[in-house]
C-alpha cells in the first residue's frame, strides 16, 4: 500500500474529505477510486462514497490508485497571445493544443493526449501571455485558485498613459470592480511605461480593469510567476512537466506555509497608499512616524496640554478667513468664521468612477437678497 493513515478526530468525516483535507487527492478524485474499490478502510474496500471514517480505523489506497493518481499530468506553458487557456469559442484556439511532443522543452515521462481533460489554474485572456499551469491535479487546484488560497501571482504590465505616485497608491489599496473591493495588491514602477503586479486574487481581466479606473492602457501584460514557480528560460510557445518538488511548493505556497520576499522595496511595503511612513516597533507592529507623539497630546497626565477652564468668548479671526460683508449682522459668540472658498479648476483626482472621467461642475454663484 502506497498511503495508509490512521484517523484521530473525535467526530467522524467522510472518506473523500479527509482524503481531501490530507491533499491526498480531490474529493471527486475520491470517489471515483471508490467506485473502482480501491480504497480500503481496515483492510476491507469502501463501496458506498458517502462512508465515514471513525477514530482508530485506518484508511488505505492500493497500489493501483496510487499509481493512478501519480499518472495525473501537470505541465507548465509558456502561453503566447492569441490562445484561449480555457474553453474556447467558435475561431478561437485553445492553449491546451500547445502540449506537444514537438513543443516540449526538456523531456517527460508521458506526452497528453488531445483528449486531455488538463484545466488552467488560473487563467490568462487571450491578449495576454507568459505562465500557464494546466493540470488535472485536484488538490494542486486547489491550493492555486481554491477560495482559500494564498497564493500569488506576479505580472509585467506595459502601460500608456501617465504613471504617478497618486495612481499607484490607488492601484494597491482603493480600488473595486464589481461592487466588490479589491484585495491590496503590491504595485511598482520598473522602468519606463512598465509596472510590476503582485496579485493574490484573480477576477476576470483584473489587471487591465484596474488600469482603466486610473485612466492608463495596457499595452502588453505578462505573467512571470505563480507562488515558487517562475517563467524564466522556458520559451515562448513551449512546455515542460510540472516536477514533484515543484508541486510540493506549490502545495506548501498555496496552503500560506511559504514566506517568499516580494520585488517590491522594503520602503515601499511599509507605505500605505497615501499615508505616513510606517516604521518597526519594539513589538514588531508597523505604527506610523507621525511628531504626535512629541506634541504633548499623547502620554501626559490626565489634565496637561488642556485649558484648566472651558474657553468663552468670540473665536479668534482665522487667517485667511473672508472678511465680513459691510452691514453684515456681528457672528454670535463662538461661531465658526466663514471659510475661504475653494479655488476652482479642475481637480488632479485620477478618475475611479468606473473608467469615465472625473469632472467638476462649477455652479453659478447664488443671487443674494439685500439686507433690509
Amino acid at each position: 500500500m502506497a498511503w495508509t493513515k490512521t484517523y484521530t478526530g473525535d467526530e467522524p468525516l467522510r472518506i473523500n474529505k479527509w482524503l481531501a483535507q490530507e491533499g491526498v487527492c480531490s474529493r471527486r478524485e475520491a470517489d471515483a477510486l471508490i467506485e473502482k474499490g480501491l480504497i480500503q478502510l481496515d483492510g476491507k474496500p469502501v463501496t458506498v462514497a458517502g462512508e465515514r471514517v471513525t477514530k482508530g480505523q485506518t484508511l488505505s489506497l492500493t497500489d493501483a490508485a496510487s499509481r493512478r493518481l501519480d499518472n495525473q499530468l501537470s505541465v507548465i506553458l509558456n502561453k503566447p497571445v492569441g490562445y484561449v487557456s480555457g474553453t474556447p469559442e467558435p475561431g478561437e484556439i485553445p492553449a491546451i493544443r500547445l502540449i506537444s511532443e514537438e513543443n516540449l522543452s526538456g523531456s517527460a515521462h508521458a506526452i497528453p493526449q488531445r483528449s486531455n481533460k488538463m484545466a488552467p489554474l488560473g487563467r490568462l485572456d487571450k491578449d495576454s501571455h507568459g505562465l500557464l499551469i494546466l493540470s488535472e491535479d485536484g488538490v494542486l487546484a486547489k491550493a492555486i485558485i481554491g477560495p482559500l488560497s494564498d497564493m500569488d501571482k506576479e505580472y509585467l504590465v506595459k502601460v500608456r498613459g501617465d504613471i504617478t505616485t497618486a495612481k499607484v497608491a490607488l492601484l494597491r489599496h482603493g480600488l473595486e470592480l464589481d461592487g466588490r473591493q479589491l484585495r491590496p495588491a503590491e504595485v511598482t514602477q520598473e522602468r519606463g511605461q512598465v509596472l510590476r503586479f503582485v496579485l493574490k486574487e484573480g477576477r476576470n481581466r483584473q489587471i487591465r480593469r484596474m488600469c482603466e479606473l486610473v485612466e492608463l492602457r495596457v499595452l502588453d501584460l505578462q505573467r512571470i510567476r505563480v507562488g515558487p514557480i517562475l517563467l524564466a528560460g522556458l520559451p515562448q510557445g513551449k512546455w515542460r512537466p510540472l516536477g514533484a518538488k515543484e508541486r510540493a511548493a506549490l502545495l506548501a505556497a498555496g496552503a500560506g506555509e511559504e514566506v517568499r520576499s516580494s520585488p517590491a522595496r522594503r520602503e515601499d511595503r511599509l507605505r500605505t497608499s497615501d499615508g505616513p511612513r510606517r516604521e518597526r516597533s519594539e513589538t514588531g507592529r508597523d505604527q506610523p512616524r507621525t511628531d504626535r507623539d512629541r506634541s504633548g497630546q499623547f502620554g501626559t497626565k490626565p489634565g496637561q496640554g488642556r485649558p484648566d477652564k472651558p474657553r468663552t468668548g468670540p473665536k479668534p479671526d482665522r487667517a485667511g478667513a473672508k472678511p465680513a460683508r459691510p452691514g453684515a449682522k456681528p457672528a454670535r459668540p463662538g461661531a465658526k468664521p466663514t471659510a475661504a472658498p475653494a479655488p476652482e479648476g479642475p481637480s488632479n483626482r485620477p478618475s475611479v468612477l468606473k473608467g469615465d472621467k472625473f469632472k467638476r461642475t462649477k455652479l453659478p454663484p447664488r443671487e443674494r437678497k439685500p439686507i433690509k
